[in-house]
């Protein structure tokens, strides 16, 4: 332990990240930027290509930032994860969805466990970021490790701090967000703090992992369960005429007792669709029930189908059937001017869409086409926004708000428009503007 300690506190160890996407790769430039030598490892040849060559595959990430790191060689990337036994510290940050059955599908934590299982070796420090549910890293995670013989906190360390990572947004970054840190022993957690303390502003230490664990599903549990009440009541005030969002900002000036929480198309991202069937899941191990985050999620979950159904409704009272609509989705991505597509609602709508035998297209700047992902296998590029485009459409549902859409433009050339984001909020002609 002193050892490790030594070389973190002189920057000489070397770290290992596991998983370059939009958690993993900003983690390892903030580390090499710090002046430690970091190794991205990944699965995906094609983001090891473009790492090695300094370019970014991430629309937020500059290549600049990435082309430095590369330059001064304390950055590179590989798929070759015997290189882990070279690391001092490794993190793993890979995905953590749901199964079919909305249950926590494991196997990206624990293949990545059996890759550090193979190349274990004596004083190494072992982080999962990756959400989960509370007991993975002591259930899960170091029993594969353990499998090696070594003995955790004795022969290896081992811990959780939780990835808080926001894509796209320009007042928090890697380094400005405090970050949670447990161990399973007190040695564990105190060397995950003096490591992460290099890169952070602010390293909050938390006694367990599990507390570490439940500390990040309670902060996308409160989002869920807020969204779930907006969401629900824009249903309501649609069938009372009255307009959700005007009543949010009303509220909104009360300066204390209130935040502002908004409706839309559903719940996208890696993180609020998903966190709370982790532990609705596990919760179910302690013969206990947790109905009011389960609600939330079925609310969440039934807004795509809300949408569909109100644009249905559109459509008829123009006198055009669904079946054969010609629909355009505007913005692809889960959240406005980035390009994280994960579990974006926009997806489930264009599924919904094509069930119903409409013609769909989309378009989004962020995204010139939509690759093959777990769930969803189309084969759809972006479509220009034109006016003689526009007067294609039977329809044109805003699903994501991106700041470079002219929905001024957009409106006076559509014939229909569904806005799910009050992004036409500013548009004084509101003929054919339906707000969802």
């Amino acid at each position: 332990m002193t050892d490790l300690l030594k070389r973190i506190e002189s920057k000489q160890a070397r770290i290992g990240i596991i998983g370059m996407g939009y958690v993993g790769l900003p983690l390892s430039l903030a580390f090499s930027k710090a002046g430690f030598t970091v190794t991205g490892f990944d699965i995906d040849p094609a983001k090891i290509d473009s790492l090695n060559k300094g370019k970014s595959y991430i629309k937020h990430i500059p290549t600049e930032i990435i082309s430095e790191s590369v330059s001064n060689k304390t950055f590179s990337a590989t798929a070759d994860f015997r290189g882990l036994r070279k690391m001092d510290a490794v993190i793993i940050c890979v995905p953590t969805p749901l199964t079919p059955n909305r249950e926590p599908d494991m196997q990206y934590i624990e293949n990545s466990a059996r890759h550090v299982r193979d190349n274990l070796r004596k004083g190494q420090l072992i982080i999962l970021e990756s959400t989960t549910y509370p007991g993975t890293t002591d259930e899960v995670m170091v029993p594969i490790l353990e499998e090696t013989g070594l003995k955790a906190g004795r022969d290896f360390y081992a811990g959780f701090s939780p990835e808080r990572e926001d894509p796209g947004n320009k007042n928090f970054s890697t380094s400005t967000i405090p970050k949670i840190v447990s161990g399973i022993t007190p040695e564990s957690r105190m060397l995950a703090e003096r490591l992460y303390a290099h890169i952070v502003k602010k390293v909050v230490p938390v006694s367990s992992c599990r507390a570490a664990e439940s500390a990040k599903l309670l902060e996308n549990i409160y989002r869920s369960v807020n969204i779930a009440m907006v969401n629900e009541l824009k249903v309501l005030f649609d069938r009372m005429g009255i307009d959700i969002w005007e009543v949010i900002d009303a509220a909104a000036t009360k300066p204390f007792g209130f935040q502002p929480f908004y409706p839309g198309p559903g719940l996208g991202g890696h993180c609020i669709p998903i966190d709370p069937f982790y532990l609705t899941w596990k919760a179910r191990q302690y013969d206990t029930p947790t109905k009011f985050i389960e609600l939330a999620g079925e609310i969440n979950t039934s807004m795509p189908y809300y949408v569909v159904d109100r644009t249905m409704e559109a459509l008829n009272e123009q006198g055009k059937p669904i079946t054969g609509a010609k629909i355009l989705i505007l913005g692809i991505s889960y959240k406005k001017d980035v390009d994280d597509k994960r579990e974006s609602p926009a997806l489930k709508l264009i599924e919904l869409f094509q069930h119903k035998k409409a013609k769909v297209d989309y378009s989004d700047p962020y995204t010139p086409s939509i690759p093959e992902m777990r769930k969803y296998k189309f084969n759809m590029q972006s479509k220009p926004i034109t006016a003689a485009g526009l007067k294609k459409y039977d329809c044109v549902v805003i699903a994501t708000d991106h700041t470079s859409f002219d929905y001024e433009f957009i409106v006076k050339h559509s014939k229909l428009v569904i806005d799910t984001r009050n992004a036409t909020k500013n548009i004084k002609n509101r003929a054919g503007i339906v707000k969802c």
